[in-house]
């Protein structure tokens, strides 16, 4: 169960949410995260009763932390992503704003944040972690850059990213754009290795991925047209030119991960 009091709605409505309209595309084309990643932050976290993905949107993480943890709690301020998302019998999704949730003190091992942390108010997101985090507890945030295809569709794709839907992109996309590196993060720190997710898409993959960016649903309701239509036709040629048939259809693709991960001292 979550807050449903008027005070709590009208605090829901003011935070910011981006990916509601599109959340059966996230859920079908968002890239998964890979298992190194997880192995390497759970070999820190002692105990594993209890972990919160935060931000979860439609569970990729919470899927994942499921398989080791008692329960996970899995929020996020969109039901259009909740009601799409994976399900196990140990996660309970609730619709609660990252900054203000009704969980007891002290009652996580683990927070994570995956792709989203750039989006929360950090200074209330991170009192709110130090509360609900158990002593000597952790956490993990990470995000993932763009794709890196080929010379010549890289340059399309970041064409269109950085000119055609450049001032549609919230002023918080600058901390992506920068890997995190200057994100603030009050905890004691390790230091963390760059994982990397590797796909074999066709160009369908890529559409419906480049569908779910925030930035173009801004596009659209302003100007009326989807720009990725002429964007994929711009890549189809290159798409298209394997040596043999049989490569003609998929492109491996690749999206570095950055990772930062550390003690919550209270």
């Amino acid at each position: 169960s979550f807050q449903t009091d008027g005070a709590f709605l009208l605090y829901l409505c003011r935070v910011k949410d981006n990916f509601s309209r599109q959340a059966s595309l996230y859920a079908k084309y968002r890239p998964e995260y890979p298992q190194e990643l997880f192995e390497f932050i759970l070999q820190h976290v002692r105990e594993k009763k209890t972990a919160w993905d935060c931000a979860t949107g439609n569970g990729q993480t919470a899927k994942e932390l499921a398989k080791y943890f008692e329960k996970v709690m899995a929020t996020d301020i969109s039901s259009s992503q909740l009601a799409n998302a994976h399900t196990a019998e140990n996660i309970y999704y609730s619709l609660q704003p990252a900054e203000q949730t009704n969980f007891a003190d002290n009652s996580f091992d683990l927070v994570t944040v995956s792709q989203a942390l750039h989006w929360l108010q950090f200074n209330k997101f991170y009192a709110e972690v130090k509360r609900v985090a158990k002593p000597e507890g952790w956490i993990a945030v990470w995000m993932y850059t763009r794709s890196g295809i080929s010379e010549e569709i890289d340059r399309l794709i970041h064409q269109h990213y950085s000119i055609t839907l450049g001032e549609y992109w919230d002023d918080e996309r600058r901390y992506v754009d920068e890997n995190y590196a200057t994100l603030p993060f009050p905890f004691e720190e390790i230091q963390c290795p760059e994982f990397v997710i590797h796909y074999d898409w066709s160009l369908e993959d890529l559409e419906g991925y480049l569908n779910t960016w925030s930035a173009l649903q801004k596009f659209i309701k302003t100007n009326q047209f989807n720009p990725v239509d002429e964007l994929i036709k711009q890549i189809r040629p290159y798409w298209n030119e394997a040596d043999s048939p049989e490569k003609q259809s998929r492109k491996r693709i690749s999206f570095p991960i950055h990772l930062r991960m550390g003690r919550i001292k209270k």
